[in-house]
């Protein structure tokens, strides 16, 4: 895997150097050689520490990162495993949800969510979303409920939280469970409390580029629930609670030990790496009104006071979009679209029948959105650079 960060989700462009070949980027979209260089001795150390104990899978970093995630967090218990889409789907299987059953969640996010729901034979139920928070549109809820309705899924997009009062005042009236899709999000919080211990599930995601990132791919699960967490813990390992003996159909989803070891020496930077993405979003939109750009582009606002942004991503709207990016782009400056085209609309869910237009908020998104790079090594003169080739491309257009 290359030093910066490749994200499932959409490819991070390598590094390179300033230069004047248009096709490299001046600097990274996520620069994680900055990260490593500041913790390079820690996690040589565990990574170390892991090879002559020969213990890979699961084990004593893995039990340790459980519990220091869970105090960290606020929750009860925490179960490791082997990615954030198997958190998704290790909570439904835990759930019981499968063939007939229906969950409610957004169309606007990556895959992993509706995904989950799919895999276990059961069916999403795509809800519109806020264009303003980019998160499903808690209002719309009520209305997408069926007799087959087992679960709401919402995503807290980019770091942001879901507004969650009102979904889980709706789960609660209709007797449904709430599983929070928490892959993009860890360290925020809603209402004083982190997410992923609001609902009955909080499903992380500790890929690379994640803002609590491994060194390859692992997931966790946390929850309250004494029970559930022994069935998370059955199904990561086959339906086992003793060595060859199923008791239930699980699968295989256990967290390496070497990726536990390096977790928990990033675990203690969580906060001030949070500090400096908030830290880096503000000045963007400092920048953008100091420049008079607030007309011509649509920046995440400040959120309110309840909700606690952690910016995985910083996600501009913007009417030229493509046309804004491919700018960005000869100027040496990195860009992703997260996302381009909504679920609903995807092949892979074809068979549910929606078409164009049935969730306008959600396609209007997928045509402007635009992230910029946000991460706590970016540079002054990095974020200067980005604003002004924006402020550039809009004084080439005539101010459009």
């Amino acid at each position: 895997m290359s030093p910066s960060a490749q994200s499932k989700e959409s490819a991070v462009p390598a590094a390179s150097p300033a230069s004047a070949d248009p096709s490299k980027p001046a600097f990274d979209f996520l620069d994680l050689r900055a990260q490593f260089a500041s913790i390079r001795e820690e996690v040589m150390a565990a990574v170390t520490r892991v090879f002559e104990s020969q213990h890979f899978i699961l084990g004593s970093e893995v039990k340790l990162l459980e519990e220091e995630v869970a105090a960290k967090l606020g929750a009860r218990f925490a179960v490791g495993c082997a990615s954030g889409t198997d958190a998704l789907i290790l909570s439904l299987m835990a759930a019981g949800i499968g063939p007939g059953d229906e969950v409610i969640t957004t169309p606007f996010s990556f895959i992993a969510a509706a995904g989950s729901i799919a895999h276990v034979g059961a069916k999403p139920v795509f809800v519109d979303i806020d264009l303003v928070t980019f998160n499903i549109n808690p209002a719309l809820i009520a209305a997408a409920i069926t007799p087959r309705t087992r679960a709401i899924m919402p995503v807290h997009l980019f770091g942001l939280p879901a507004d969650l009062d009102p979904i889980l005042e709706i789960a609660k009236a209709k007797g449904l469970l709430v599983i929070e899709d928490a892959t993009q999000a860890i360290g925020s919080h809603y209402n004083d409390r982190f997410i992923g211990t609001i609902g009955d599930f909080g499903c992380f995601s500790f890929f690379p580029s994640k803002n609590l990132g491994g060194a390859g791919d692992g997931g966790l699960i946390t929850t309250n629930d004494p029970a559930t967490a022994e069935r998370l813990r059955m199904l990561r390992g086959h339906g086992s609670k003793k060595k060859y003996y199923h008791d239930i159909l699980g699968t295989n989803s256990r967290l390496d030990a070497l990726q536990a070891a390096v977790l928990r020496v990033k675990l203690p930077h969580l906060d001030s790496w949070a500090a400096g993405r908030q830290n880096r979003a503000e000045r963007y939109r400092k920048l953008f009104e100091e420049r008079g750009l607030t007309s011509f582009i649509t920046s995440p606002p400040q959120p309110p006071a309840k909700f606690h942004h952690v910016y995985n991503q910083f996600t501009i709207r913007v009417l030229l979009r493509d046309d804004l990016r491919e700018s960005l782009r000869t100027a040496g400056i990195p860009t992703e679209i997260y996302y381009p085209l909504c679920l609903h609309l995807q092949r892979a869910f074809r068979y549910l029948g929606y078409e164009p237009g049935a969730l306008p908020v959600a396609e209007k998104a997928s045509q402007e959105v635009l992230s910029l790079p946000v991460f706590p090594e970016l540079k002054d003169a990095q974020q200067d650079l980005v604003v002004q080739s924006i402020a550039a491309f809009r004084t080439m257009r005539g101010g459009a």
